[in-house]
């Protein structure tokens, strides 16, 4: 690690290394916590003295420290990553789901005062930025943190312990995470997060929000929980300074671009010269702004990407991510589905849908981790067992209309 890092570049190695920004890797709430595993309160002890040199307090460390057992389930969660390969229109349906459009407009009505601030204090649109809160943390949703989530200084404290390769790194989140709790931000109670300590609105590592946080609401402290104005903030002001946000520009427009082969940037107004369209047939609203052309799969949608996609690209390096992010943006907004669908795909299920699979498939006794309509890892997890039991190809734990069709079967 270099030393003259700055915080954005440490937001970044953060986003990148652990995935924060991915989708949101949830863990399984049903995790064991046994009894201190030998060795550890003799770390423990030995860590508290690293701990105080760096500023932490005695009542800090016994708040978040004095009693905590190590989560040694991050160990399997770390070895069992799902392995889930998604053909791209798969990876779009499950973000840009139903339950997340749906939840999206409640939460924008919920919060269109701040929204609206933080596109006139930073021009990032509200629309990318709620998708955004959307794909890391279910819009903030409370059911979301308390059944999906676990408790960041168990986690943390096993890591620190008893991860071999990155010792150092893990005792400095864990440290990170006392200074959060010692500035009055959270409480151990209230931080929740990913099995590696990613937490909050925004799913950010201890030292990220440590780093790129910041007050946007005055209240004197940054919030990683509760009101969501300093997560939106702090991401906005991301966006801005790391991804060169370009105020006032979409990201950019599904197109119809029959040669296909152009690259590089040029203006809208060059690319509606050269026979590429909007896919709706409106005109491109800023034709000076520059865009390149983009076709992920040939024969499915066209894409004219302006800087603000790869504004959202910064915050996770997936070009698939960027445009989920950018199309839940635009539907929570009410705008349609793409146009031209992508070969071989199907459409996405209701939420009333997703809700009977996950019913289907519990009383089948596969566990959902809930019958909500959001499709999470449990949910996939459930669906891919399920494929397999039943020989449906390929068990990819993507649940569409074929494994809803195989569920009112009663296969």
């Amino acid at each position: 690690m270099k030393q003259h890092d700055s915080p954005n570049s440490l937001a970044r190695r953060a986003f990148l290394k652990l995935g924060i920004a991915a989708g949101g890797v949830l863990a399984n709430p049903l995790r064991a916590l046994a009894a201190a595993p030998a060795g550890f309160d003799q770390w423990r002890d030995t860590f508290r003295g690293r701990a105080l040199a760096k500023g932490i307090s005695d009542a800090t460390w016994n708040r978040c420290m004095a009693r905590v057992e190590p989560d040694m389930s991050v160990f399997r969660q770390m070895r069992n990553q799902p392995e889930f390969h998604e053909q791209i229109w798969q990876y779009i349906n499950r973000r840009v789901s139903d339950w997340r459009v749906i939840h999206g407009r409640e939460a924008l009505r919920k919060n269109e005062a701040l929204f609206a601030r933080i596109e006139r204090d930073f021009g990032v649109e509200r629309g990318t930025l709620l998708a955004l809160w959307g794909v890391e943390s279910a819009y903030g949703d409370p059911l979301v943190q308390q059944n999906h989530m676990t408790p960041v200084f168990p986690s943390l404290a096993a890591l620190a312990w008893s991860e071999p390769r990155r010792k150092a790194y893990w005792e400095t989140e864990l440290i990170n995470a006392m200074k959060i709790v010692q500035r009055g931000w959270s409480t151990p109670e209230e931080m929740r997060g990913s099995w590696a300590g990613a937490m909050g609105h925004s799913q950010w590592m201890p030292e990220v929000w440590l780093n790129v946080g910041f007050d946007y609401d005055g209240d004197g402290k940054v919030s990683p929980f509760g009101r969501p104005d300093d997560a939106l903030g702090s991401t906005a002001k991301y966006l801005v300074n790391r991804g060169k946000w370009h105020r006032g520009e979409h990201w950019g427009y599904e197109v119809r671009a029959s040669g296909g082969g152009a690259s590089g940037s040029r203006s809208y107004a060059a690319w509606a010269s050269a026979g590429v369209t909007r896919a709706d047939g409106k005109p491109f609203p800023q034709p000076n702004a520059s865009a390149q052309l983009w076709i992920p799969v040939q024969g499915g949608p066209a894409f004219l990407l302006g800087p603000n996609f790869y504004s959202v690209r910064s915050y996770n390096p997936s070009m698939n991510y960027a445009l989920a992010i950018c199309h839940l943006g635009d539907r929570c907004l009410g705008g349609p589905p793409f146009i031209q669908p992508f070969p071989g795909s199907e459409r996405a299920l209701t939420l009333a849908e997703v809700q009977e699979m996950q019913t289907r498939l519990t009383k089948a006794g596969f566990d959902t981790g809930g019958t909500d309509g959001r499709v999470g890892n449990d949910t996939m997890r459930a669906i891919k067992d399920y494929q397999i039991r039943t020989g449906l190809q390929p068990a990819d734990g993507y649940g569409g209309l074929k494994v809803l069709a195989r569920l009112r079967q009663g296969g």
